[in-house]
């Protein structure tokens, strides 16, 4: 009498292949796009990769001057670190007094001791005549001390204090954005201000120190004169 009724078991059997096949659709499509977006951003950050290689290549780490200038960091320099890697500054971008916009490159073949300041920074306004003086004794046409403000303002402040400590052997340089520091900061380089740089003709650190230094001193004559 009961032969005709569904068999209870093969019913649910039948009606869940369906949803099993959807299931497991679902589920490829699911893994497909995922698998799409891990490659994608694993080939992304080869691009990244590669393009910071291109930049940093001509870097190259010279195991002799590196030698060198660690040996001559004492004294009143003695918190200069030689680099641990390689890093272009050449692209840095900024302007002079004039105005007329500057990169690094324009210093190709000459040592630069970039100096990063602003006029809000109380140890930075206090080894300016330092670095000046500096400049008035090693300046020459293989080496130049580069002072940046990355006061975030027109260019009418830090003008202004150079003139009233009577700076005369440094040329006056602006970065009204602060991208100089901002990049170094991202790279772990720059803590605050302020932030100096040794840069060989490459455009390439040599070696950095962060916070004051007296550079006047006969410590910093002999650091710099390690690294021409």
């Amino acid at each position: 009498m009961n032969s005709n009724l569904p068999d209870p078991e093969a019913a649910p059997n039948r009606t869940s292949r369906p949803i099993v096949a959807t299931v497991v659709v679902a589920i490829a499509v699911l893994l497909s796009i995922a698998g799409w977006v891990i490659i994608g951003t694993a080939d992304r950050h080869d691009v990244v990769d590669n393009d910071l290689a291109a930049t940093n290549g001509a870097c190259a780490l010279d195991a002799t001057v590196t030698k060198a200038i660690t040996a001559a960091a004492t004294g009143e320099v003695a918190a200069f670190a030689a680099m641990d890697r390689p890093y272009s500054v050449a692209d840095f971008r900024f302007h002079d007094a004039s105005g007329t916009a500057k990169s690094l490159a324009d210093w190709s073949g000459r040592t630069v001791l970039l100096n990063l300041w602003a006029t809000w920074c109380a140890p930075c306004r206090a080894e300016m005549p330092s670095l000046d003086a500096l400049q008035r004794q090693l300046g020459s046409d293989d080496f130049e001390v580069l002072p940046i403000s990355v006061d975030r303002s027109d260019a009418s402040k830090p003008k202004a204090f150079f003139k009233e400590i009577s700076i005369s052997a440094m040329g006056f340089f602006h970065d009204a954005e602060a991208m100089t520091l901002n990049a170094l900061k991202s790279e772990g380089l720059a803590l605050g201000l302020p932030a100096t740089l040794l840069v060989d003709g490459r455009g390439c650190v040599i070696g950095r120190l962060n916070g004051p230094a007296e550079w006047a001193s006969e410590d910093a004559q002999n650091l710099i004169k390690n690294a021409l």
